[in-house]
């Protein structure tokens, strides 16, 4: 049996470092360009199975040359592909412009990865049954992510990026909801509630009736919030090159370790050193760590 099923995202990026991320009608200088491995989904997957974890990844990919290549480092780490189509058309992407900051901008084009509709990802229903945890993202179809919450019977992550209208049942059955600030707020709305500040967010969260929430809040680490109680958890200082899917790195720390059986409070702990790991290399799934590296913190 599978401990992490990852249903989500597959694309190709294009990573374009420049000085500075241009202000709307200006164009600018970027100092390079690549073509890497992307797509939250298999951000995700790729981060768990690096760390250790059992993954196997529901998506789809187009038939064009990009298809195989946003494949590349998920056969790597080793995460079964056996539930990822190959379907007319092209291979999801996203352009991504990184700051010589570290900040980044980031279009995503959706592509086969909207193939990832109920239908698909019933016919999936099975291998998404028997995990122990599954992972869901906002980067395929609203009725796939709510197929994909009915079939789960262990336990549900569910990362709302980008915020997209799913059902609430499928928030409140998310332990935990894993959003940053701007999400978490976006999150709430989709549940008729309204707050300020990322304390009070996470707790309204709580009380509209989400089990647990995870706040990501860059440099200053995360928030866990439980029935009755919020966790600060801090992040480690590292020098940031590029913080392009380190919040995906965080998720897939967060399932490995919750996949083993971790309090969700040291399964954050973890997950945000993974995350600051993350930040230290170009792009996202070729900065992720491999169990046994050092992590920061």
């Amino acid at each position: 049996m599978t401990d992490i099923v990852v249903v989500g995202s597959i694309n190709a990026d294009l990573l374009l470092p420049c000085e500075r991320i241009p202000r709307p009608g200006e164009t600018l200088h970027a100092h390079a360009r690549s073509l890497v491995p992307g797509g939250k989904g298999a951000n995700q997957a790729v981060a768990a199975a690096r760390l250790g974890g059992s993954v196997a990844l529901i998506g789809a990919v187009g038939e064009d040359h990009m298809g195989e290549d946003a494949l590349v480092l998920l056969e790597e780490a080793g995460v079964d592909l056996a539930g990822v189509a190959r379907v007319p058309g092209s291979t999801g992407i996203a352009v991504v412009q990184v700051e010589d900051s570290g900040e980044n901008a980031i279009l995503i084009e959706g592509g086969a990865n909207r193939a990832m509709t109920a239908d698909a990802v019933r016919s999936a229903s099975s291998v998404v049954g028997s995990a122990a945890v599954v992972v869901l993202q906002g980067e395929i179809p609203r009725d796939g992510i709510e197929a994909a919450a009915s079939a789960c019977t262990g336990r549900l992550v569910v990362n709302l990026a980008p915020v997209i209208p799913v059902a609430a049942d499928v928030l409140r059955r998310a332990d935990p909801l894993v959003v940053n600030e701007h999400e978490g707020a976006g999150a709430l709305k989709l549940l008729g509630e309204y707050a300020q500040g990322d304390h009070a967010v996470v707790g309204c969260l709580i009380e509209a009736g989400v089990p647990s929430v995870v706040m990501t809040r860059g440099a200053k680490g995360a928030l866990v919030g439980r029935p009755g109680v919020t966790t600060e958890v801090p992040a480690p200082t590292v020098e940031v090159v590029d913080t392009t899917g380190a919040g995906d790195a965080f998720v897939g720390g967060l399932a490995v370790r919750l996949a083993s059986g971790d309090d969700l409070v040291e399964a954050a702990r973890y997950a945000a050193r993974v995350g600051a790991f993350a930040c230290r290399g170009r792009g996202a799934q070729p900065s992720y760590p491999w169990a046994g590296d050092t992590l920061p913190g």
